[in-house]
């Protein structure tokens, strides 16, 4: 079952040290009544857990660690310059999702903050939300596109989850089985993240998704 139920508040714990940088992401929960931000003494009671680091490397997973080592803890990374941290233990380390600051917009922030209280233990990596894919290069893109006018679609978690299962070189049978959906709901998922992301095809999709950092 997952973490959080669809409709009730969520706890938000914030941690950032930049004083800016915290009080902007405190504005972020103060504007969307679904969420609650909780004082850091009470860290322990969030369903999310939200960091902010310039660089994420393994001193920041060590930091997830120091600040909440409850079992089950749940972490928003939100990144300022650089990823450098292996995903694998970014994911023991409970971190469900990244999203760059450039990229952190309020409506951002707030479905990657559900979508981290949400999770359910058996995902098998973190949740990348818009801009989040932790690689430079991908990054890069993203401020191609913003000084392009484009903004950046996101995609919701079943699109996320069908597209890198493709880009994995699954078919749309396979991808079935192993999400439990049929067929035909693969391809309808498949069909809406074209539509989303706006290409022409399912290699375009996940050409796209993967340069724009969002599987």
């Amino acid at each position: 079952m997952p973490h959080q139920v669809l409709g009730e508040t969520v706890r938000v714990a914030i941690h950032a040290p930049a004083p800016l940088v915290r009080a902007g992401l405190a504005g972020f929960v103060a504007l969307d009544p679904r969420l609650r931000e909780l004082p850091q003494d009470r860290i322990r009671e969030a369903d999310a857990i939200v960091v902010a680091v310039d660089v994420a490397d393994a001193s920041a997973l060590d930091l997830l660690h120091r600040l909440c080592d409850k079992p089950g803890a749940r972490f928003l990374v939100v990144v300022g310059k650089k990823w450098r941290a292996d995903l694998t233990a970014a994911r023991k380390r409970g971190v469900r999702a990244v999203v760059w600051w450039d990229f952190c917009s309020p409506d951002v922030f707030a479905r990657s903050v559900r979508a981290v209280a949400g999770s359910q233990e058996s995902s098998s990596s973190p949740r990348l939300a818009p801009g989040g894919q932790p690689r430079n290069a991908e990054r890069a893109d993203h401020h191609a596109a913003a000084s392009r006018g484009r903004a950046v679609p996101g995609l919701d978690s079943r699109e996320v989850d069908v597209l890198r299962l493709i880009a994995e070189g699954k078919q749309c049978d396979e991808i079935a089985i192993e999400l439990c959906y049929s067929e035909r709901t693969v391809r309808y998922i498949l069909y809406g993240a074209m539509k989303r992301l706006r290409t022409r095809n399912r290699a375009h999709a996940v050409s796209y998704a993967i340069r724009a950092g969002l599987i």
